[in-house]
């Protein structure tokens, strides 16, 4: 299939036509978020039905995790009587229903919760719905995190950041010049121009002729926002997302349809595309406003940090041996070397005055 085979692959060359070329972040945005058209606007993504899997849908035992994690965080704002939960792009909402589930083990900490579900995508609320209107908790859906109300907060961002639209910009022997969707005989096509007045990080200064360096302005948006959160109301995030933790060139753009990988210009509307998280980058953007920030982790240093082993090995006993071999199963892929342990990475951002909740370290300077 081409580009301009897709209902917004045509659009998109009609708004070339009129416009000009696209940088990378509008053609991305419009991929994922059209109102008509855009791949998140028009479709639950999650599953062997769609073109990806999370963590969450893998296992119980991910949300079961993730629940001690903000029971504990809970206990260090003081068991507060009234706090809000809140998730960015929650997907079919899976993560908070075993979060809430789990968190019955504390049932000060689940009273006190309402969950605040930031999703702009009217598929997937719809799927959310389902999944959290059964769970007894108080829950309400908003476009932004700056509608929802001031108060304490532990807020989870799982594979949030990577749908985020990036620019790319490739260093020239003239110069740097950013990469660009145009086209060439009526088809989209990459091409590069001089780059207009941008100023790149200090670390972009060591990208040798050829490479290209990505920045992520949405997200240092987003990271900011969680920031400001944080230094006004007591409380925590927690980011995960795949990508490195240091910034470096490199080229992370990528599409995926049907959990194969694409071409980022074929099914424009029909394909995912993601970016690897910038960990660095995104932990100046959350610390820019005054919000501490704890040294990061691994997915599997986090996952066995809190009894993920543990916790997989109490469920196999009343298991099964096919539920007890789905369980080991689960735990590799959670947390294995090769498989997301080591690719995903976790971050945690808290309000000024707090220490770094286990199993992470000191905060980051």
């Amino acid at each position: 299939m081409t580009a301009d085979a897709t209902p917004l692959g045509r659009d998109l060359v009609r708004i070339i036509e009129a416009e000009g070329p696209l940088r990378l972040d509008r053609y991305m945005g419009l991929c994922l978020g059209h109102p008509r058209h855009g791949y998140y606007t028009t479709r639950d993504p999650l599953g062997a039905a769609g073109d990806f899997t999370t963590a969450p849908e893998i296992s119980q035992m991910f949300g079961e995790i993730i629940a001690i994690w903000c029971m504990q965080c809970f206990a260090l704002l003081g068991r507060p009587s009234a706090l809000d939960l809140i998730e960015l792009g929650p997907g079919r909402g899976t993560l908070l229903a075993d979060l809430t589930r789990a968190a019955r083990a504390m049932p000060d900490f689940l009273a006190a919760i309402t969950l605040r579900l930031v999703e702009t995508s009217p598929a997937l609320r719809a799927a959310q719905r389902k999944t959290v209107t059964s769970l007894g908790v108080p829950a309400t859906w908003h476009e932004s995190l700056e509608e929802i109300r001031p108060a304490p907060t532990l807020l989870i961002a799982n594979e949030f950041f990577d749908a985020l639209p990036v620019r790319q910009f490739q260093k020239m022997a003239e110069g740097w010049a950013e990469r660009v969707v145009g086209l060439k005989n009526r088809k989209l096509a990459l091409g590069l121009v001089p780059a207009a007045r941008v100023e790149l990080p200090v670390w972009a200064s060591a990208a040798a002729e050829g490479e290209v360096v990505e920045i992520r302005p949405a997200a240092d948006h987003w990271g900011a926002a969680i920031g400001v959160r944080l230094v006004n109301h007591p409380g925590a995030a927690l980011i995960i997302d795949y990508g490195h933790l240091s910034s470096a060139p490199g080229d992370t753009l990528q599409a995926l349809h049907r959990h194969r990988p694409a071409a980022i210009l074929d099914r424009p509307g029909e394909s995912d595309l993601t970016a690897h998280v910038d960990f660095g980058s995104l932990g100046d953007a959350l610390r820019v406003n005054g919000a501490k920030v704890c040294c990061p982790l691994t997915q599997r240093e986090f996952l066995l940090g809190l009894g993920l082993e543990l916790r997989g090995s109490i469920l196999a006993r009343n298991a099964t041996m096919a539920q007890a071999q789905d369980l080991e199963r689960a735990v590799q892929r959670l947390a294995g070397p090769g498989e997301m342990g080591h690719l995903f990475k976790m971050l945690a951002a808290i309000s000024p005055g707090l220490s770094c909740p286990l199993p992470f370290g000191a905060t980051k300077t």
